[in-house]
């Protein structure tokens, strides 16, 4: 080996030995900086003509466990999505109040039950009967403001869903930044660990917004792709978009960095992001659909037992709700029988008409029956009721008032419509009042006339289980004008939505959309201009179709305004037809009204199904159970995968460590090496100095 030789092979384990040290120096000194990762060199044997001229310097690199990455970055979405939901439902919960206080929503519905049970023991009690009509008004109150709360939370979820895509955006352009300076560092010759260290960290910080699928790129840097492949960074930063299918469905797209195509959905599987479109999406508005559908059952069953009640003195005028259908329609399908019966002010019964819905007949004080039509009922009933009293229809609603000074009493008897008796059908004597439609039950069949205007469209969008949306369609309003061409019209394969689902209507009236199999394909609507006859229903707001119509029902109950004037006007008692000639058939000592209504959580009700819980037949009381434990134990369900997906990640991220991570230990080991090393070579140099001297004096 010649000198020259010698001193190049010193003087390149020299270099070497010292880009070692430099490298433990750094990896010492940043032995606590978060997501830093350990470096080491590359050394091989530099080799010319055959002969060994020292050692070589190929890079630094950082050392890194691909696997491991990829389990970290998924663990840690999981650990993201899963913790952003439990922290939401936690405050959703406490929304109903603590179960073991005074406070607790579900709590208000016993206090109910026993003010009127207290009432019916002293009927004649105004306090009674005022309390009786505060802890209704204290119940409807809260399902409002609960209401109102959950719809704030979707509003504070929307908020932080756009800043997570404004921040996701800005990372993505970081990423794709470090991107060029990593090719540019690795094709000088420089060290790119700076640059990728932070690349990493970003990397990590965009895993817990949204999953993301990653990719080493051969100049360095990583190309991060969605679920579907579509790049997200690498040569060019795409930008994603937070897009509404609805007031409360929406979906991510994304627009490509190289500005080629339009927005196209992508689906979010893991991150906060996921967390935060699943409340959005599916949780929060479920959970008001099922409060909705809890409050409405419960004024169902009040109103029912109140409208088979009745009040001394008897009210002159009975006003009923708008049923948003015409006065045929709402008359049809009606069975079994009702008595309405005019009483004086001492409660003694001067006229009664027998109405026989099975039959289609009307009876007078007992008398022969005379037949009636569903189209001729309501002449047919004035001409019943005689000088005592008139019976109209408009706006929806039917209103019976009787002669001066009479008043009116209803037997409901056997009668039902959609599980609802005559008078309660049509409101005549609710407690409990709404501002639009609540029960959905309409009582239509399918050869019933559907009422909307022929031309008139509705707009549905078809969107897949994660909010992405399918396609947008518009239906028209036929011509034809039954209900069953109307469910034709909707269930077009070509016009309709027949190729994703169809639309059905119950025996009770009520229409549903049920995608085809197992897609969960859900129908939004995004504008209706239909109308039931001239300023009626739409058919969102009839059937109540659509998240947006569905989510209002909360806030849509209020007490009669007359009964929250004076409670007195409550009826508690009973209609007695039983009773002798010329005796009452009201008497203001009965209390079995009221009793009807402290009994009325007990009554085996149908909930539809709503929120976590389906198609059920409950008490209401049984179903406020249900309700409170299924709030209950979504949010303990989502604490238990925020916390196990905690421990998931944590255990991926310690392995991660100990790979990626700084051992004091061992880079205490590789400096001492490092040392000798340096030593070594600078010895070499020494004696090659020293025998070039030697040989220099010899000549």
């Amino acid at each position: 080996m010649s000198l020259s030789i010698a001193m190049k092979s010193a003087t390149s384990g020299l270099l070497a030995a010292q880009i070692g040290l430099r490298t433990t120096a750094d990896n010492i000194a940043n032995v606590n900086t978060p997501g830093y990762v350990r470096k080491t060199i590359n050394q091989q044997q530099l080799v010319a003509g055959g002969m060994g001229q020292g050692v070589l310097v190929s890079g630094v690199k950082r050392v890194t466990d691909q696997y491991l990455q990829a389990a970290s970055l998924t663990a840690g979405s999981e650990a993201s999505r899963w913790g952003v939901v439990s922290q939401y439902l936690d405050n959703a919960q406490g929304l109903f109040g603590d179960p073991s206080g005074n406070d607790f929503y579900f709590g208000r519905l016993d206090k109910i039950w026993s003010s009127f049970a207290a009432s019916a023991d002293d009927p004649s009690s105004s306090i009674l009967r005022s309390q009786s009509i505060a802890s209704v008004q204290d119940f409807l109150a809260e399902t409002g403001r609960i209401n109102n709360q959950l719809t704030e939370l979707g509003k504070t979820v929307d908020a932080q869903i756009g800043a997570d895509v404004a921040t996701i955006n800005s990372l993505l352009q970081q990423v794709q930044h470090l991107n060029a300076e990593i090719s540019r560092a690795r094709l000088s010759g420089g060290d790119s660990s700076g640059s990728e260290n932070i690349q990493s960290a970003l990397v990590d910080q965009l895993s817990g917004l949204m999953n993301i699928q990653t990719q080493g790129r051969t100049n360095g840097g990583v190309t991060l792709r969605s679920t579907e492949g579509y790049e997200l960074a690498g040569d060019s930063a795409a930008k994603l978009s937070f897009n509404r299918t609805d007031a409360t469905q929406g979906y991510i797209a994304i627009e490509q960095g190289n500005g080629v195509g339009n927005a196209q959905p992508i689906t979010v599987r893991g991150g906060e992001l996921r967390g935060l479109l699943d409340l959005r999406n599916d949780i929060l508005p479920g959970m008001s659909d099922q409060l909705g559908e809890f409050a409405n059952r419960v004024s169902e069953r009040i109103n029912a037992a109140h409208n088979a009640s009745a009040r001394v003195p008897a009210p002159a005028t009975l006003t009923g709700r708008n049923t948003g259908l015409d006065l045929t329609s709402a008359d049809a399908h009606f069975t079994g029988t009702s008595t309405l019966a005019v009483v004086d002010a001492a409660g003694i019964v001067k006229r009664t008409v027998a109405i026989d819905f099975s039959s289609h007949t009307m009876s007078i004080n007992g008398g022969g029956p005379s037949a009636f039509t569903d189209a001729t009922f309501l002449a047919d009933l004035n001409a019943s009721l005689g000088g005592f009293g008139t019976a109209s229809f408009a706006g929806g609603a039917l209103s019976i008032n009787a002669t001066s000074p009479n008043g009116l009493a209803i037997d409901e008897g056997s009668s039902n419509k959609a599980g609802r008796g005559f008078s309660h059908f049509f409101g005549l004597n609710d407690i409990i009042r709404t501002s639009g439609i609540t029960n959905y039950e309409t009582g239509l069949s399918t050869t019933d006339p559907h009422g909307f205007t022929p031309g008139d469209t509705i707009s549905f969008r078809l969107a897949q289980a994660d909010g992405q949306p399918i396609r947008d369609i518009a239906v028209t309003i036929p011509a034809a004008a039954t209900m069953q061409d109307l469910l034709d019209s909707l269930n077009s394969n070509t016009t309709g939505v027949g190729l994703f689902g169809a639309f059905s209507l119950d025996s009770d009236g009520q229409l549903s959309f049920a995608p085809s199999g197992t897609s969960g394909i859900s129908a939004s609507i995004t504008a209706d201009n239909t109308s039931r006859g001239a300023g009626g229903p739409s058919i969102s707001q009839l059937f109540g179709l659509g998240v947006i119509e569905r989510n209002g029902r909360p806030g849509r109950f209020s007490i009669d305004a007359g009964l929250a004037a004076d409670p007195t006007k409550m009826s508690l008692n009973k209609l007695d037809l039983s009773v002798a000639p010329g005796k009452p058939a009201i008497r203001p000592g009965d209390g079995k009204g009221a009793l009807a209504i402290a009994l009325a959580g007990d009554v085996s009700t149908a909930f539809d199904a709503a929120g976590d819980l389906g198609n059920v037949r409950l008490s209401v009381s049984r179903y406020a159970s249900e309700f409170g434990g299924s709030i209950g134990r979504r949010a303990e369900t989502a604490n238990i995968q925020s916390r196990s997906a905690e421990a998931v990640a944590g255990e991926a991220t310690a392995r991660l460590q100990s790979v990626e991570g700084v051992n004091l230990d061992e880079e205490l080991v590789r400096l001492t090496t490092y040392q000798q090393a340096f030593n070594a070579s600078a010895r070499m140099i020494q004696a090659a100095k020293e025998l070039f001297d030697v040989l220099t004096n010899m000549i």
